[in-house]
């Protein structure tokens, strides 16, 4: 059975969750066996020692780089008409919003898709956490927040059209693959000083290709879609986990989509992974101070990732696999953020 008699049999709606929801499962599932953490990977970049978090990190980064765009030049995938590359983007809000995301990773020891891996593990302080994050998300995108994150937004804004780096570089997509393969050949480089299992190495591969394959069947889908408009999209946990949440809260019957199957899909991913490998563990706070800590990193990241257009993983992968000008301004923000958070909060205290 094809996807065109998936869609006449299953419906449109049915069908997008269904691939949200078994996209889910497997990046939850690689996530968790990889300790996939960008949190991770920039501390260890800070530290000036390049461990087995970082090259996982450059193996998740260069697998969606280099996937994304080969499903482009084989002619699967378009991503013109995706938001990303489409629609009216915000410099200052990447800008912004990827500085505090980055410092409420470090506060909160892991960001939005880390938080949700390790809840589904019996972690409570990132169950917690993910609840505030989403809260804050939503409350940022239509609530009492949301003016101020379209002030910031509007300080400086550019076109769609323009956000397009490799169109910009006049690199095109085969220059997009020789950039994922140079990302590729700094994984190895760095991989050469630590010992990373084959687990390690699968799952960080795994979660790059799992970016890559959401962008080719949100694709699929739309370009087959003729009731209703499908957006072209791939791996966000901000404005998912914000729709969850609603869902959740509003009454029975609202329409379902790609981001609703996609978060529970992650946490039972993540659940079964930990299940086999034997991980599963309540865990809670250890203090007051603790909780304080990861609260006020949940803020910075819920509003923070709205503003930017995405998470660690929306913008941080499926953004700037696509070379999308905000998603990587947010991406450097993140970097940034998360660095100077730790030299200020973290390297004092140890």
């Amino acid at each position: 059975m094809n996807l065109t008699d998936l869609l006449e049999s299953l419906g449109e709606k049915t069908v997008i969750t269904l691939a949200g929801l078994l996209i889910g499962i497997f990046f939850g599932i690689f996530a968790q066996r990889s300790r996939f953490c960008l949190r991770s990977a920039v501390v260890e970049f800070w530290h000036r020692e390049p461990g087995g978090k970082l090259v996982i990190w450059l193996l998740a980064f260069s697998a969606a780089v280099i996937v994304t765009q080969g499903f482009i030049v084989s002619g699967w995938l378009d991503v013109s008409q995706a938001r990303q590359l489409s629609a009216r983007g915000s410099i200052s809000g990447a800008l912004v919003g990827g500085l505090l995301f980055g410092i409420g990773m470090i506060l909160a020891r892991g960001c939005s898709s880390r938080m949700l891996v390790l809840a589904a593990n019996g972690n409570l302080r990132a169950l917690l956490t993910g609840l505030i994050f989403a809260v804050t998300a939503q409350a940022s995108l239509s609530g009492m927040l949301s003016p101020l994150r379209l002030w910031i937004s509007g300080w400086l804004t550019i076109d769609g059209s323009a956000r397009d780096l490799l169109a910009f570089a006049h690199l095109g997509h085969i220059g997009g693959i020789l950039f994922g393969l140079l990302w590729l050949a700094a994984a190895v480089h760095f991989a050469r000083k630590t010992r990373l299992s084959l687990r390690e190495w699968g799952g960080g591969i795994g979660v790059g290709v799992m970016v890559a394959i959401a962008w080719l069947l949100t694709y699929q889908v739309a370009s087959q879609s003729f009731d209703e408009i499908m957006p072209v999209q791939s791996l966000s946990f901000t404005g998912p986990s914000a729709d969850v949440l609603m869902l959740v809260l509003s009454a029975p019957g609202q329409p379902w989509d790609f981001d609703i199957g996609l978060v529970p899909g992650v946490v039972l991913g993540s659940f079964l992974a930990a299940l086999w490998g034997r991980e599963l563990k309540l865990e809670g706070f250890k203090d007051g101070h603790s909780m304080r800590r990861y609260i006020a990193g949940a803020l910075c990241m819920g509003f923070g990732g709205m503003l930017a257009g995405g998470c660690a993983v929306g913008a941080g992968v499926s953004g700037a696999a696509v070379f999308a000008l905000t998603a990587w301004i947010s991406l450097i923000g993140m970097w940034a953020g998360a660095g100077l958070a730790d030299a200020l909060v973290d390297r004092p205290a140890r």
